[in-house]
């Protein structure tokens, strides 16, 4: 049986994560901070990587053919493409669509079979299970505007 502890950890990043969207007003939310992003935007970017998990996923079962793995040296420029729409999205929608796209990403990773994991696992990891990763980086970051 394939490990699933990726689903706990991502759960409580997910918590943690709801609990700074709520507690976090709107200032702090279009607060500019480095890099020229938002709080909001940053948000915004962990939604946009955990919709990309939701639509490699939906495809999958769909097609029923593991998903290509990313080239690392894309992430850079992807985040940069993205960074105006997600500057564009009103603070507050930004950040409660994060915790509604979190909560389907880690749901559709958690209801992987077995099978689909070892796939996965196979082609690369197209698909990051870890969730939480990603989260606890941007949360370094964001926690401390609220103090």
């Amino acid at each position: 049986m394939t490990s699933r502890a990726f689903a706990k950890e991502n759960d409580a990043e997910r918590a943690r994560l709801a609990s700074f969207v709520a507690k976090a007003p709107d200032t702090v939310l279009a607060r500019q901070i480095s890099g020229g992003w938002t709080v909001a935007g940053v948000l915004g970017h962990l939604a946009f990587w955990d919709q990309r998990i939701v639509e490699l996923i939906e495809k999958w079962e769909r097609e029923g053919v593991p998903p290509p793995r990313y080239q690392d040296a894309d992430i850079d420029w992807i985040n940069d493409a993205a960074k105006p729409f997600l500057l564009a999205v009103p603070p507050r929608t930004a950040a409660d669509l994060t915790i509604a796209i979190a909560e389907k990403a880690d749901r559709l990773v958690a209801a992987l079979t077995d099978a689909m994991l070892e796939k996965n696992k196979a082609a690369g990891s197209p698909i990051n299970v870890d969730r939480a990763e990603h989260r606890r980086e941007h949360l370094r970051e964001l926690e401390p505007l609220l103090r």
